[in-house]
């Protein structure tokens, strides 16, 4: 049987009090402290580490060991995320209808769009390095699990994950492409048709 223990109940049972912080503004100081990086190991410390190295038990233990510690570690991370929510501030102030309506527009067309089209920029990109000419494969070549070609080699481009299902995959006659989607673009592993 298996049980959850909320972060509140945890809170409760360690006696530690629950800060009351107004609407919205946790989520804000969590996205400013993502972009600020206040609270990385060169600003707090390596807080895994650290809390093995500490041998008390109590909250309150734990506070005057930390700053005895790391002294500045507070102020430099309270100071990295108030500049970084300043910044938001601004930016704020910078959004409105019209621009809001530029960021949906590119989320659900651009994006959509690009997400779903990027095999075509993978072999342009590959058929640049080896200095060859690509083409997309037709709807009847895309039947048989091939979507383009460089030069004369048929290629099919597929998720790394695919490598994974090794017993699930289809007879593909064609050399393949891995990609693996990452938060700034597209990791591509060519290294199939490097012979």
């Amino acid at each position: 049987m298996k049980i959850k223990i909320k972060n509140e109940e945890i809170r409760k049972y360690l006696n530690i009090e629950t800060p009351d912080f107004p609407k919205y503004t946790s989520q804000i100081l969590n996205l400013a402290n993502q972009n600020a990086q206040g609270t990385r190991p060169e600003v707090v410390g390596q807080m895994t580490e650290l809390i093995k190295q500490f041998k008390g038990r109590k909250l309150s233990e734990w506070q005057d060991w930390y700053i005895k510690q790391n002294p500045d570690a507070i102020k430099k991370a309270t100071q990295k995320i108030t500049e970084m929510v300043e910044k938001l501030k601004k930016a704020m102030n910078e959004i409105d209808e019209s621009l809001i309506n530029r960021w949906v527009r590119d989320l659900v067309i651009v994006k959509t769009f690009l997400g779903l089209r990027f095999q075509e920029a993978i072999l342009k990109k590959v058929a640049e390095i080896k200095n060859v000419n690509y083409r997309l494969a037709t709807i009847e070549e895309e039947a048989r699990g091939i979507d383009g070609f460089l030069a004369d080699l048929p290629i099919s481009i597929k998720p790394s994950t695919y490598k994974v299902k090794a017993s699930l995959q289809e007879n593909i006659q064609a050399k393949i492409i891995y990609y693996e989607k990452k938060k700034d673009g597209i990791e591509v592993d060519y290294g199939e048709i490097l012979d």
